[in-house]
């Protein structure tokens, strides 16, 4: 695959992930809850930006343990066929919640993940009075919870990235998880700066819910495609 055509697919697939309504969903919830607590707008900035490059951090380590496991292993070629085959399905999911949302299978966070994170931001909160290092340590925390019960709803266009640059080498598959992962994050820097700037949480997911379908048509759309592409350039034979 052409370095360009990598670098597009790289940036299109992250701009498509960030936009997951699961993603919006918790980073909404976490921002009204931020703003209750702290009573200051620059406060919840300032802790909206930790939790966003928490997340960053986390995703970008998982990305580069994965992808060292794939290409340290030799078994590249088998990860390659299931992130295809993942995306698929995965794309199949989130088009059917374009038209019933939520009704039967469909990818969502872990079981019971919004009450975990429900539970530990009332743990943040008990530490409010506390020495700020502990705030700060519980809402790294709080960032790496939110992936990882977030990954069964956010992880196959990551997952179909890693598969592509799993038939490369690792140190030309860095800078592209790096930047992958910084387009992943902008929309949360983005909402972040709509609430400190007074658009109120509840605004955020009313529009949230009223685009929730597109956004899992649009993401479906491309990983169907992304899925196809994929075992269409291993010219398999059938």
């Amino acid at each position: 695959m052409g370095q360009e055509l990598t670098l597009g697919i790289v940036i299109l697939a992250a701009v498509v992930d960030s936009i997951n309504p699961c993603v919006f969903g918790v980073l909404i919830f976490l921002i009204a809850f931020m703003t209750k607590m702290f009573h200051s707008a620059r406060r919840m900035l300032i802790f909206g930006l930790l939790y966003s490059a928490v997340v960053y951090a986390t995703y970008l380590l998982l990305g580069f343990g994965i992808l060292k496991v794939a290409l340290g292993t030799g078994i590249a070629t088998t990860f390659y066929w299931v992130a295809a085959l993942v995306a698929i399905f995965a794309g199949l999911l989130e088009i059917k919640d374009f038209f019933w949302y939520g009704k039967g299978l469909s990818l969502q966070m872990i079981p019971g993940g919004a009450e975990r994170i429900k539970y530990y931001t009332s743990k943040i909160e008990a530490m409010e009075q506390r020495h700020p290092a502990l705030l700060i340590l519980t809402t790294a925390f709080l960032g790496i919870l939110v992936v990882m019960v977030e990954l069964p709803c956010t992880g196959a266009p990551y997952l179909a990235i890693l598969g592509l640059l799993s038939k490369g080498e690792f140190a030309a598959a860095v800078p592209l998880l790096l930047l992958y992962n910084f387009v992943f994050v902008l929309p949360l820097f983005l909402i972040i700066g709509i609430a400190f700037f007074g658009t109120s949480s509840e605004r955020l997911e009313g529009w949230r819910k009223e685009h929730r379908g597109l956004m899992r048509l649009g993401i479906g759309l491309f990983l169907l495609a992304l899925g196809f592409y994929m075992l269409y350039s291993l010219n398999p034979i059938f």
